[in-house]
């Protein structure tokens, strides 16, 4: 007889049914023999130093390799510490697999080192959450919690696993180890709705596409080209659907960042929103009152959400675009196409011009454009920060799956997810260069994480828009207070490379414009995780700020 202790059981599980070879985490008493089943069946640990970037990694992971991320946290302040990376992985949708310490089950009410109610605390920010109270019964609930995070609509799904169950030895041969299935189903819309969805497509003189997460999601690659080009219809693609065709294909209108949007969808007559949430970011119905909407979403509730659609298909973004391809006509839009490209280009004038020329202070504009000259499309970039999200959203274009990422955007707008995001992404991505832009305010996070990235041999290039504030809210308070009753969004000029040198990292601080490029190769040539701390323009404003501003103005 063969005995296997609880947490070594996890790792079995893990590593030879559900093929998990990485794990986000952060050392624990609660959960040691786990960790000492990860080395032993050789899962790779990425111990970070706070447990927000262990979930925000997991997050990540899951996005660009397109499998569950998983952390392991422990107990008490290690679990509260994860909460706001698991609430951002909630709002993004994301399968993110949270395995939590507890204290122990006999001494539930004694008081017991980081005994609380985990369980109720995370209940709203999660899909499934459950304990386990069967050392035998791990590999099950395991594969409820993978089943759960993955199945339908994706999301963080929560197991928490006490010291007393991990800690007992069983007998192997007793335990049942679950099969891992991939059960093939999906919901349709009635033949009815797919003809009239497919009827306001090829009437349509002004199309427009908006695909997101959910088309990211959906690994539907195929389907959305056949879609695009036979339908002729100009795209955008947000958050993580951002990349599923490139960015240089020639009915992308994400050249122009967000202002594509803005100046496109008011003109539209029939807009196709594909797993893409009708929120904030898209001022939920105001943006384009008079176009006729074709929603897809595997989620029912999303379809009517904010703005009434002409027609609603519920179900998986790619099983509906397949149903959809032989029902839409071949068409064409170039002169549409070309009103839309003349339109947001007019818009951004000025920044087409910031672009190329060079200025004392540095424009952030001109940073973000010296940076794509350096990289170009064949690299992932990840944007961080308020104004700062916005030029690297408008700047940077990639060629890859999620190569433009902004992890803040999702509803709860939560800054410090760049750094870790960045890691994650070089670590799926380990030939490719990982580049974030990170605002000096949202720089403060998860700047220790540089020592994450010095540990486990991570090379990413940080770049950070160093404005000396956190300038969205300076901004925006300057607009609404005054000048003289800004409060709380000053920070002031600080040296951030050397913080980065400190841990082991590359540093350089870049006040002039023609050392941009150069500071970044040799960043690149240290072969080091790298901080490049660049002073940019305090007075310059993003159009993003402004439009935030309005907002709040008409409360």
């Amino acid at each position: 007889m063969s005995e296997i202790y609880g947490g070594h059981l996890v790792a079995k599980y893990m590593k030879e049914v559900e093929k998990i070879d990485t794990v986000f985490t952060l050392s624990g008493g609660h959960i040691e023999n786990i960790l000492d089943g990860f080395t032993e069946y050789n899962i790779r640990t990425i111990d970070v130093r706070h447990e927000q970037a262990a979930a925000m990694m997991a997050h990540a992971w899951s996005i660009y390799t397109g499998t569950p991320g998983v952390c392991l946290v422990t107990a008490g302040p290690g679990f509260t510490n994860a909460l706001t990376g698991i609430a951002n992985a909630h709002l993004d949708n994301a399968p993110l697999i949270v395995l939590c310490g507890r204290h122990p089950l006999r001494d539930d009410l004694k008081g017991a080192l980081q005994e609380m109610n985990q369980i109720d605390m995370v209940k709203p920010i999660t899909k499934w959450s459950a304990t386990c109270y069967d050392t035998k019964r791990i590999p099950e609930y395991l594969s409820i919690a993978f089943r759960q995070a993955t199945m339908g609509r994706p999301g963080p799904v929560f197991l928490e696993l006490p010291p007393d169950i991990l800690l007992v030895p069983v007998d192997e041969e007793s335990v049942v180890m679950p099969s891992r299935k991939i059960h093939k189903s999906s919901t349709h819309p009635d033949d009815s709705e797919l003809q009239e969805a497919a009827k306001l497509i090829n009437g349509a003189e002004k199309p427009l596409f908006i695909g997101g997460s959910g088309v990211g999601m959906s690994r539907c690659d195929e389907s959305l080209k056949t879609f695009i080009e036979k339908t002729g219809c100009p795209f955008a693609l947000l958050n993580n659907g951002r990349g599923v065709l490139p960015d240089n294909h020639p009915l992308s209108i994400n050249d122009g960042g967000f202002t594509g949007i803005m100046t496109g969808a008011p003109q539209a007559d029939v807009i196709v929103i594909a797993g893409v949430r009708l929120n904030w970011v898209l001022q939920s119905t105001k943006l384009f009152p008079d176009a006729k909407v074709v929603r897809i979403d595997i989620e029912p509730h999303e379809i009517d959400r904010n703005r009434s659609s002409e027609v609603g298909l519920i179900g998986d973004c790619g099983h509906i675009l397949e149903k959809l391809i032989p029902l839409v006509e071949d068409r064409k839009h170039d002169t549409w196409l070309g009103r839309l490209k003349t339109a947001y280009s007019a818009f951004m004038t000025t920044e087409l011009e910031q672009r190329t020329t060079p200025s004392d202070p540095i424009h952030p504009v001109r940073l973000v454009a010296q940076i794509m000259e350096c990289f170009g499309n064949d690299a992932f970039y990840v944007a961080d920060g308020g104004d700062t999200s916005y030029y690297g959203l408008s700047g940077f274009l990639s060629s890859h799956r999620a190569g433009v990422t902004v992890p803040a955007g999702a509803l709860l707008g939560c800054l410090g997810t760049g750094i870790p995001f960045a890691m994650a992404a070089k670590l799926a991505n380990p030939d490719k260069p990982v580049i974030i832009l990170n605002g000096d305010g949202s720089f403060g996070f998860n700047s220790m994480e540089f020592d994450t990235a010095v540990r486990h041999d991570i090379p990413i290039i940080c770049v950070v828009n160093n404005d000396c504030a956190w300038g969205m809210i300076k901004h925006s308070q300057k607009m609404s207070l005054g000048e003289d009753r800004c409060t709380c969004s000053e920070l002031g000029m600080r040296n951030y490379e050397k913080m980065v040198e400190g841990l082991g990292g590359y540093g350089e601080l870049v006040t002039r414009d023609e050392d941009i490029i150069p500071a970044i190769k040799r960043a690149v040539d240290s072969g080091k995780p790298a901080c490049i701390n660049v002073v940019t323009d305090t007075t310059v404003t993003s159009p993003a700020t402004v439009m935030f501003y309005q907002n709040f103005a008409e409360i």
